[in-house]
């Protein structure tokens, strides 16, 4: 956990810092803004035509749920520290209004390493939804997802339910994750980016 916590702050500090620092106009910071928002857009619809690649039942149950998120992580594991950093955003089926939203973790654990992967949510409902996006989620020791690949009617199941109201997809370029483990890892909301 004090990993955790100074990963956290130092990744604030230089947001904070680069802010302050940047010599930026504020018509400059509201133009990075608006394209950092189109971005996340586009790598959200990327993530999601992957997953219906893998699991093409996904299609139908974002479609049935209260809203999504999709994240794009990077992780790194050095030896005995591992961390991940990423972006994304989360989307209202009801509203249609998007919330842009950031992930950090830190730990131990050995391995030496890069792995980009990519995180989706869905929230069977408004309370599941509002939460994770108002007051941000953290991922507790027993919210490791296991995909298990069990054919129903022809079609891959491998979303995890990680919390009440809340299942989860975890991918990477080449298919669907055998283990989701996203214990420690926080969720908030982008104050910045959401700034209208």
């Amino acid at each position: 956990m004090q990993y955790f916590k100074l990963i956290v702050g130092l990744v604030l500090f230089s947001l904070v810092f680069s802010g302050f620092w940047s010599g930026k106009s504020p018509r400059e910071v509201k133009e990075e803004s608006r394209q950092e928002r189109v971005e996340r857009i586009k790598t959200s619809n990327e993530t999601l035509q992957l997953l219906y690649k893998y699991a093409p039942e996904a299609r139908e149950m974002i479609l049935r749920s209260y809203g999504y998120a999709t994240f794009s992580n990077i992780g790194v594991n050095l030896v005995l520290f591992s961390a991940e950093g990423g972006k994304g955003m989360a989307h209202n089926n009801r509203t249609g209004v998007n919330t842009y939203m950031n992930m950090a973790s830190g730990g131990v654990g050995f391995g030496l390493g890069v792995k980009d992967f990519r995180a989706v949510f869905l929230f069977e409902n408004k309370k599941a939804y509002d939460t994770f996006v108002n007051a941000g989620w953290e991922a507790n020791a027993q919210a490791d997802a296991a995909a298990k690949y069990e054919q129903s009617g022809g079609a891959i199941n491998a979303a995890e339910t990680v919390a009440p109201g809340i299942r989860l997809y975890k991918l990477t370029q080449n298919g669907l994750a055998l283990q989701a483990t996203i214990q420690g890892t926080k969720y908030w909301k982008d104050e910045e980016l959401n700034k209208r």
